[in-house]
């Protein structure tokens, strides 16, 4: 998105001509144990557009950690320890977040506009210019 903006736990940005978003941590289960980002399309004139709830279990699943109190792993969520938010006994890694960010690109590719490189862009032209005047 362009030109995040965060404001507490919610971000929001521009998607392109009046579409926005609204991505926010929010919490499936348990209060303040937050497991999911919500992802909400905006139209700025006519409201709520489509949303996504995506939790952090369908992108990471259950992951290994070094911890006897955790032998199969565990399902990464944030919680929130005497008011400070922080990621609960697994910290997802650049590539987790990267795998987290694929997965919001995909869906937000959904409502962008459809962009023309500029080699197809050029080509058009270029073929409409040679085309001649119908008689």
């Amino acid at each position: 998105m362009d030109r995040p903006v965060v404001i507490g736990k919610t971000c929001y940005g521009q998607l392109g001509g009046d579409l926005r978003v609204r991505a926010e941590f929010v919490s499936l289960n348990v209060y303040e144990q937050y497991n999911a980002l919500r992802l909400t399309i905006l139209n700025r004139t006519d409201g709520k557009v489509d949303q996504l709830t995506l939790p952090f279990s369908a992108v990471w699943g259950r992951m290994p950690v070094n911890n006897r109190n955790f032998t199969e792993g565990v399902i990464p969520y944030i919680w929130v320890d005497r008011g400070k938010p922080e990621w609960y006994v697994y910290k997802p890694t650049k590539q987790d977040m990267d795998r987290l960010r694929a997965s919001c690109k995909s869906y937000l590719d959904v409502f962008r506009e459809p962009v023309v490189p500029i080699s197809k862009r050029t080509a058009k032209k270029t073929k409409s210019a040679r085309k001649e005047p119908s008689r």
